[in-house]
């Protein structure tokens, strides 16, 4: 089978998956569980498609072969998953937990209030473009399908409609409204 396999024989490799399929899949079963065995079943049938010359026949059967290719996959899966875990715990960790400051917050609500009054004095067609694009976080395609209008005409609603918001945040000095220097 695995001469046929080496010639690019999917038929020979169909009739391998039927043989072994099983086996693989219980392997990965047990290691895992269910939910990764039938991605570790496809690795393992997917390895020996493409390197059928990685098994020796001097050293075993294809049966115990693929166990141990299955097993293998497994326990590299395990690894990933526990680095992974210590990455995460490590980021959580060092990561510092405090709540925003009072200041923050309160500059943080003036500023939410400015930008609603800005927004609302924008022509009707620039306002809605800004509110589908930045708000309801829409691409310009989106927005333009949205409004039905061209992509172009869409894009100079936004522009012009930013220019417009930027000149009135920028005379209320909301840049650095937090910033006591």
């Amino acid at each position: 089978m695995i001469a046929r396999i080496r010639v690019g024989d999917d038929e020979a490799l169909a009739a391998v998956y039927t043989r072994y399929g099983s086996l693989v899949h219980g392997v990965a079963t047990q290691l895992l569980g269910p939910g990764d065995a039938p991605d570790v079943t496809q690795e393992v049938f997917l390895s020996l498609w493409e390197r059928p010359e990685s098994f020796d026949p001097g050293r075993g059967g294809l049966r115990t072969y693929l166990a141990v290719r299955t097993r293998g996959r497994c326990l590299d899966r395990l690894r990933s998953a526990t680095r992974r875990a210590q990455r995460e715990t490590r980021v959580a960790e060092s990561t510092p937990m405090t709540a925003p400051k009072v200041d923050d917050t309160a500059v943080g609500l003036v500023a939410a209030h400015h930008v609603r009054e800005a927004l609302s004095r924008l022509p009707d067609e620039q306002r809605r473009a800004v509110q589908l694009a930045y708000l309801d976080g829409m691409t310009y395609q989106q927005v333009a399908i949205a409004m039905g209008a061209p992509e172009g005409t869409t894009k100079s609603r936004l522009r012009l409609g930013l220019a417009r918001l930027g000149r009135e945040l920028s005379s209320w000095n909301l840049v650095n409204a937090g910033d006591p220097t």
